[in-house]
């Protein structure tokens, strides 16, 4: 893999969380305030075919990982990009300027998957997860906490706010990383 330039126009930011706690809702309006680039890394799997086998358990496609992250490599180099995905671990910690974990309150989460169609185990683990605080845990244990940001992402008021708060610190990013 080639390292990561020390300066970019524009920061890399992760946004992650459990499914259903609004992160693309975050960062399709983060997208259109900032210019930077929204890569939804699920809707990206998809359409490049990273994906494996079909996990009957949870009904769903199994990611690869590798192939991924080979495409976004020279991607994230150039900078400005806002990635959405609901694990965090396996990106290289180089790419990112900053991780915001959005959390849900559990009740607020299960109507939002059941609503989606999640059911059964599916639906219980990712509720679990939430629980657990599994996405925050696991961005703090892969990124240096200096940069990872815990937010609440329960009502349209908190994604308004939370919105305002990441557009300012890009706005601050610009300012502090450009001459």
């Amino acid at each position: 893999m080639v390292p990561m330039p020390k300066k970019r126009a524009n920061p890399n930011i992760l946004v992650t969380g459990t499914p259903g706690v609004g992160k693309s809702t975050l960062c399709r309006t983060l997208a259109t305030e900032t210019g930077l680039n929204w890569l939804d890394v699920s809707k990206l799997a998809k359409e490049q075919n990273f994906l494996e086998e079909f996990d009957e358990e949870y009904k769903c496609p199994v990611l690869d990982e590798e192939r991924l992250l080979d495409y976004m490599e020279p991607i994230m180099a150039d900078g400005g990009n806002i990635v959405d995905y609901h694990s965090s671990e396996f990106f290289p910690e180089r790419w990112f300027d900053v991780v915001f974990v959005l959390r849900t309150n559990n009740t607020v989460l299960y109507d939002r998957l059941a609503s989606r169609g999640y059911s059964g185990k599916k639906l219980e683990d990712n509720i679990s997860c939430e629980i657990f605080q599994t996405a925050l845990e696991e961005a703090t244990s892969s990124y240096s906490p200096d940069i990872v940001v815990d937010m609440e992402s329960n009502t349209q008021q908190q994604l308004e706010d939370n919105a305002i708060c990441i557009i300012g610190w890009v706005h601050w990013w610009r300012l502090n990383n450009n001459d």
